[in-house]
């Protein structure tokens, strides 16, 4: 065999990599490869040459770059740059603590952040994208990304193209390929088709990672893999953006208030200091100090612990996260789209009866139905599976010439059969469609005739009758084709003779309306999305117990324009014979009027609404496309599972809150003391190197945060990101804390007569006990006494506040400023801390009770106002 590492790139015509290799008839040799496949050891050899099929690999970077990336967080370069400052005039000793404390918090951020992605990257791989590639001789299942240039794949209905290609073999492949060259129709794939140009469009032999398989089945051999494809290279980032979730908006609108916050403090220190003419260096550490000290800088390693964790409980119920951020966006979910068929129904589809327009049984209209479902290569759905089940006809004679796919606009399906000299075109799809095409029908002696007013209306009412009973119905219909014809096309599907309807039964969940209730009584309404007449889904409507607020059909969705659609989506809850578009425009639609929406779907025509919604939900059973679309798999499909990971959503996205809300409160309160104290003390309050290692030890007592439980109002309702409650809740806090700081203060210099470094060191301990016990009286929104933490919690909060104290009298005080308390301070810091928090606990009952009566926040509910007491 040729020297395979001699090859970097699969060669185009003459060798050239970036030439159009759809157009060689030499790709196989080139590429070293047999119509066989390859074998391990070959495939093992390309793998590491080529690397793995994903657009990421070069972005795995080292630990020393990962580490060093963290700072460029802008605080962190600030800080850094007053180190050099620091150095640069002399006091390399401040420099150097500086520089040390920043290093200790970016890699623990590091060490923490890239456990819990090293944790949710197994989660993602348990639900990774697989493919039937020839290794060895035989067809296997393998990984996507483990695939290789010179592979052989198989390709089916509902497959997602996982790399570029040659069709090797096809039969009747459509292919969508819109995210690539912009086509809004599926196009039809050959083997052997060059084409005329070099117009990737045009390459009819070809297809290309980002695309799906729409229906019919091929043999691929792969050419190109990962990055070199022609969708990495214009980008992959382009096919997956997604518009922003609530969670990213939420994080955003966050780091915008701690900006303006930060920036107007540090700038009042700054001329206060200036005022009173300090040292100019010290005063600007000073203030860069503050800054960090009030920016929860370890929000991003808070956050992503905390969903993955949530995401690793999800899957031990059942359910795969594949994106950490969709947990919380679960959490904050307050509308939920879902599909019909085996969400709300067994899919257990059964076909009842086989009937002409007169409603009579006809085994006629059963062996047309048989035929079209035998010989389609799109994807089989129950209702083809049950159709093939119950009729058994003998299809020897019977030669399949051309199929015209199943698409969503159209809603039909066509088979061009041959029955020895005879061609017929034979059609299933939408009742209402087909029989829109039919200018005659089928009489039970097979004659047909041509349609009266009269037929009309009994083929309409004998359809009316079976959706009213909550029957699935198809139409079927045929008609002679050219004697020798060889092609279907969709204008053949007129003037077809009307043979009558397969009526299914798909008994409803038992415990599907019991789901849809608790989800309701969670704050998350359900609306219903389905293909099928609104007959049929008002009857499942009424066996699950279900209200129906509101119908919206398909015909009505396509005359509303976007904004006339988002008020009429807001109060109807089914939706019916709508196409894959109107159900991403559903989504869209919602989305604008501020919901957080979640969408259940698991066929091809979901996939653009599992993109589009804030969370996209799917099953391990799904097509491709809709797996790769979805942030989140469930390996049953079961609305109960769900509800499980709203309230596991609703748990992390608490404990988040809970951070900021903690965090930013006490960290306010601190430093408007720093800021307010500048104005009289003629010294600082604390040393910037004594802030920022109150900072640090303060942050490591909040890592524990995303083990501790939450209150159970806190899962009744959707948790959305409320920026005017963190920033109200900060604001009145906060002051609660300096009013106790200034009491300090006061006892300090009068009392105690302390000077600047007994002062300092005292505040020092004084605001790391606040600061961490509040902890306790946050962390709940009822009586701390009754909500009962984490034990880590209190581990961690009681260490540090013993190291912190020890290190106040360790040979490692001078370092940093501090001298030795006298034990007389201890005995008044205990009275002072014990006082701070019952005030805390007064306030924070008060600030939930006014939220309440001004309607603010629903999820506080009457139970939990019983227990918020001070």
């Amino acid at each position: 065999m040729p020297n395979e590492r001699t090859q970097t790139n699969p060669p185009g015509p003459a060798g050239h990599p970036d030439a159009c290799w759809w157009r060689s008839d030499a790709v196989l040799s080139s590429l070293h490869a047999s119509l066989g496949g390859l074998s391990s050891a070959q495939a093992r050899r390309r793998l590491r040459m080529f690397g793995p099929n994903r657009f990421d690999t070069a972005g795995r970077h080292r630990p020393c770059l990962e580490i060093l990336s963290r700072l460029r967080n802008p605080l962190v370069l600030l800080l850094l740059v007053a180190g050099a400052v620091s150095a640069a005039v002399g006091e390399t000793l401040s420099a150097g603590i500086i520089a040390f404390m920043v290093l200790l918090s970016v890699i623990f951020d590091y060490l923490q952040e890239h456990k819990a992605e090293r944790a949710a990257e197994n989660l993602r791989q348990m639900v990774a994208l697989k493919t039937m590639a020839q290794r060895d001789g035989a067809y296997r299942e393998i990984p996507v990304e483990n695939l290789v240039p010179g592979d052989m794949i198989r390709l089916s209905a509902g497959s997602l193209v996982p790399a570029d290609g040659l069709m090797i073999e096809a039969t009747d492949l459509f292919v969508q390929q819109a995210a690539l060259t912009g086509e809004s129709f599926p196009v039809e794939k050959h083997p052997h088709a060059v084409p005329a140009d070099d117009a990737l469009d045009h390459a009819a032999n070809a297809v290309f990672m980002g695309s799906s398989v729409i229906s019919g089945t091929g043999t691929m051999l792969i050419v190109k893999t990962g990055k070199s494809t022609q969708l990495g290279l214009v980008g992959g980032v382009i096919a997956g953006r997604r518009p922003p979730t609530a969670f990213d908006m939420g994080l955003r609108q966050f780091g915008y208030l701690i900006l303006r916050v930060t920036f107007l403090l540090v700038l009042f220190v700054l001329l206060a200091n200036g005022l009173m003419k300090r040292p100019w260096l010290e005063s600007s550490l000073f203030s860069l100090a503050l800054a960090v000290g009030l920016t929860p800088e370890l929000l991003p390693m808070i956050v992503t612990v905390t969903l993955s964790r949530g995401a690793i409980r999800l899957s031990k119920q059942g359910a795969i996260v594949k994106r950490l951020s969709a947990m919380q966006d679960l959490g904050a979910m307050d509308i939920l789209c879902t599909d019909k068929t085996g969400t709300l129904t067994e899919a257990k589809i059964s076909l009842s009866s086989h009937v002409d327009i007169a409603g009579r049984n006809n085994e006629h209209v059963l062996e047309w139905a048989y035929l079209n479902s035998r010989f389609e290569t799109g994807v089989h759905t129950p209702l083809e599976d049950a159709i093939l089940a119950e009729a058994h006809v003998d299809i020897s004679a019977w030669v399949k010439v051309d199929e015209v796919p199943f698409d969503f606009e159209r809603r039909r399906l066509s088979v061009l059969l041959r029955h020895r000299d005879e061609s017929f075109l034979i059609v299933k799809g939408a009742p209402e469609d087909v029989l829109g095409h039919c200018n005659q029908y089928e009489e039970m002696n097979a004659q047909a005739m041509p349609w009266t007013a009269q037929s009309r209306a009994l083929a309409r009412e004998t359809l009316r009758g079976l959706c009213a009973n909550g029957y699935r119905v198809l139409g079927i219909a045929w008609k002679k084709a050219p004697a020798g014809a060889t092609h279907a096309r969709l204008e053949d599907e007129n003037d077809l003779i009307f043979a009558g309807y397969a009526a299914f039964l798909d008994p409803p969940k038992k415990d599907a309306g019991e789901a849809i209730a608790h989800l309701t009584g969670q704050g998350i309404a359900v609306k219903i999305l389905t293909g099928d007449s609104d007959l049929v889904a008002r009857h499942l409507c009424d066996a699950l117990g279900v209200p129906v607020t509101g119908v919206l059909m398909g015909r009505e969705i396509a005359l509303l324009d976007d904004h006339a659609l988002s008020v009429r989506a807001e109060s109807a809850n089914l939706f019916c014979r709508i196409s894959p578009i109107q159900k991403n425009r559903l989504v869209l639609a919602l989305r604008r009027r501020g919901h957080v929406v979640g969408f259940v779907g698991d066929g091809i025509n979901d996939a653009p609404a599992l993109h589009s919604a804030d969370v996209g939900i799917s099953v391990d059973t799904a097509a491709d496309v809709a797996k790769d679309s979805a942030d989140m798999i469930m390996l049953r499909h079961d609305l109960g599972m769900l509800e499980e990971g709203v309230r596991e959503g609703r748990r992390t996205f608490a404990n988040i809150r809970k951070y900021i809300m903690v965090g930013t409160s006490s960290n306010f309160g601190n430093m408007l003391s720093m800021a307010g104290a500048v104005l009289f003390l003629p010294f600082l309050p604390m040393l910037p190197t004594q802030v920022l290692l109150n900072n640090v030890l303060y942050d490591l007592s909040e890592t524990v945060l995303p083990l501790d439980g939450v209150d159970e109002a806190d899962v009744q309702l959707p948790q959305h990101w409320d920026v005017t409650l963190l920033r109200n809740f900060m604001l009145i806090l906060g002051p609660v804390s300096s009013l106790f700081d200034f009491v300090t203060f006061y006892l300090l210099l009068r009392m105690l007569e302390a000077g600047e470094a007994l002062f300092q060191t005292s505040w020092f301990i004084d605001s790391l006990a606040t600061q961490i016990l509040v902890i306790f009286i946050i962390r709940t929104r009822g009586n701390p006494f009754f909500s009962h933490p984490h034990p880590a919690l209190w581990a961690a909060a009681a260490s540090l506040l013993l190291f912190a104290v020890a290190l106040v009298f360790s040979p490692l005080a001078g370092l940093f400023g501090f001298v030795a308390l006298p034990w007389p301070y201890f005995l008044a810091l205990g009275f002072l801390v014990a006082m701070y928090l019952a005030l805390a606990q007064w306030v924070k009952t008060l600030f939930y009770r006014s939220r309440l009566a001004r309607g603010h926040d629903r999820a506080v509910g009457k139970g939990v106002m019983r227990r918020l007491k001070p």
